[in-house]
């Protein structure tokens, strides 16, 4: 009508019944085949982080994008992380474990198994610390005693310090001499879980869960040299990039090195200190068992 008959906008939408603001408009939505690309970038790089560790990922690349555009252009490429099966435990009481409330305070320790490609047995040490959620060492061998434990405890002795308290299971190598001497001679506290009860060690069993989701399943370690090379480039990733959800979605050194700029008396740790002790003290008053 404006075309071939010479009539203003106003009113040739007025005689199509259409408001002039709709035929006015002009798209502002930002070209997103750019951000639809990165996202299948990180999707590919980490197979097993779900929409929110990407969004993390690329606020961090300075991407200027919320949390709900990702979860649209994620879920539209068919990306979901399809969940595992969990396995079935029975329902009994649950009591919250002791939380640490500084670095280097209470370490959890456990062995996780895995194979070669050739069917030897690949034994993994992995050693973390509750609080700052820091894995410091996954020892790598086909065989790991207590000797061979109090060795990689050491090396972790001059290079960071040894925890007041090492949670850890009843296997042999856990209940060995030479570890419970040890112990003893630096001044550690050996906090022995009761059999047949691993979420009692909850932080270790957690992290055991991304490490065999996020490592073990995703590789096929072709001898003893590439698994410890793999596993190692995975530790210091998990450490350095992997958002962790617990610690506000910051990566375990960046929540260490934010722990060590602050002092006790001000930042972010009081009050995560007080919210633990109300949490204390609401189940010291409304549990039976306190």
């Amino acid at each position: 009508m404006i075309d071939n008959h010479l009539l203003s906008e106003r009113r040739a939408c007025r005689l199509a019944d259409l408001n002039l603001s709709t035929w006015q408009y002009k798209s502002i939505s930002q070209n997103e085949e750019g951000l639809m690309m990165r996202i299948k970038e990180l999707a590919a790089e980490r197979r097993r982080f779900g929409y929110r560790r990407i969004h993390i990922l690329l606020r961090r690349e300075g991407w200027q994008t919320n949390h709900k555009k990702v979860y649209r252009l994620y879920t539209g490429a068919a990306l979901q992380v399809r969940k595992r099966k969990r396995k079935r435990v029975s329902t009994g009481e649950r009591r919250p474990l002791p939380a640490a409330t500084a670095a280097n305070e209470r370490w959890s320790l456990d062995f996780q198994f895995d194979a070669l490609s050739d069917g030897r047995r690949l034994k993994c040490l992995n050693i973390v610390d509750n609080f700052t959620k820091e894995c410091p060492v996954i020892e790598v061998d086909t065989s790991i005693g207590g000797h061979h434990m109090v060795q990689v405890l050491e090396t972790l002795k001059y290079e960071r310090g040894l925890p007041k308290i090492i949670t850890l299971d009843n296997g042999p190598e856990m209940i060995s001499k030479v570890l419970d001497a040890w112990a003893y001679d630096n001044g550690v506290i050996l906090n022995f879980i009761d059999p047949g009860k691993p979420m009692q060690n909850g932080y270790i069993e957690s992290f055991n869960g991304r490490f065999r989701d996020e490592c073990l399943n995703d590789n096929w370690f072709t001898s003893l040299t590439d698994a410890r090379h793999t596993i190692e480039a995975w530790r210091r990733d998990y450490n350095k990039n992997r958002p962790h959800s617990s610690i506000g979605y910051m990566t375990p050194n960046e929540f260490a090195n934010a722990q060590a700029r602050l002092s006790p008396e001000k930042g972010i740790f009081p009050s995560l200190v007080t919210k633990i002790k109300k949490y204390a003290n609401w189940k010291q008053e409304y549990s039976p068992n306190g």
